[in-house]
């Protein structure tokens, strides 16, 4: 898997406006609110089991009804098409399940 740099990078930052770029991890990261906890681990169960089917792993953090999603490829060291793939099938997913974007009120 190779690293995104240059224009790809950008072009792939540019399809997920709901995430942010950790220039310092070359990551991308989002917070979503949940209902509640129950709804934040429903969530985190569904994504682990889609990492397995993936073979690839986030970072994450969960407190109560948030959860915390950090993507990049430590074998590459950084960004890749798996992360950008894996973050598209995070925005599919947590909306449907009741996730609202963190940074919204």
């Amino acid at each position: 898997m190779t690293k995104l740099e240059g224009p790809a990078l950008q072009a792939a930052l540019a399809q997920l406006p709901a995430w942010t770029f950790d220039a310092e991890r070359h990551a991308i990261r989002r917070a979503l609110r949940f209902a509640d906890f129950n709804a934040a681990f429903g969530f985190m169960t569904r994504a682990a089991l889609e990492a397995e089917r993936r073979n690839h792993h986030p970072e994450w953090f969960n407190v109560y009804n948030r959860v915390d999603i950090l993507f990049f490829t430590h074998d590459a060291g950084g960004l890749t098409e798996r992360d950008i793939a894996f973050a598209h099938w995070v925005d599919a997913t947590a909306p449907a399940m009741g996730a609202v974007d963190e940074r919204k009120p």
